[in-house]
């Protein structure tokens, strides 16, 4: 059975840095035989959270709409690969608005406990950050980690590796960077490898 990586691209500007990195990781994981999906938030239809609370009494999301459908891969997936720019120190309202839409998820785990991921599981699955920023500042990244903690952990996904490059401006975009590219394609093998290595039979 082929290991299925899904990456989510939360930018609003298509084929940009963040994307054509996003692309080299997913053809890296390609390479190494995997089933590669990848899915771009702004051409999806899903509204943000509404704070209703209506799923911690039922362990439903009241709004119907991509989002859902969206989870419903994700929770499918053997590798995560969540990739956003930074935008003002963060993710993109894109990306952001798709994570709180989690909170029905947040609901079957911690209120109905009906959703459950063994330490076996969380170990077989992969979650990689991936993102470009525009300045040269080691903490440019510092903002956007929580958030994608927050993802892994809500569907079952180890916080495996971060692909993230810095200093756009001062590159031109992300296809003049030395190494980004070529690393992210390398970790696309790398984390099919991991993954399968994990998942032979013993």
């Amino acid at each position: 059975m082929k290991i299925s990586v899904l990456g989510i691209s939360g930018s609003p500007h298509r084929h940009g840095n963040t994307e054509t990195l996003l692309d080299s990781f997913l053809d890296g994981a390609k390479a190494a035989g995997a089933l590669v999906e990848k899915v771009v938030l702004k051409d999806l239809d899903y509204a943000p959270c509404r704070g209703c609370n209506a799923c911690h009494k039922t362990g439903e999301c009241v709004v119907k709409d991509d989002a859902i459908v969206l989870f419903d891969r994700v929770l499918k997936a053997d590798c995560l690969a969540i990739a956003s720019p930074i935008y003002t120190m963060g993710i993109t309202a894109e990306l952001k608005g798709f994570i709180d839409r989690g909170q029905y998820l947040w609901a079957r785990k911690f209120i109905f406990k009906t959703l459950y991921f063994t330490d076996n599981h969380i170990k077989r699955h992969k979650g990689l950050f991936v993102s470009t920023a525009g300045q040269n500042w080691d903490h440019v990244f510092d903002g956007a980690f929580p958030m994608v903690t927050a993802i892994f952990n809500g569907t079952g996904f180890e916080y495996y590796d971060n692909i993230i490059a810095n200093n756009m401006d001062e590159y031109k975009g992300i296809r003049n960077h030395p190494t980004a590219m070529k690393e992210a394609f390398e970790k696309g093998q790398k984390v099919v490898a991991v993954i399968g290595k994990l998942n032979a039979p013993k």
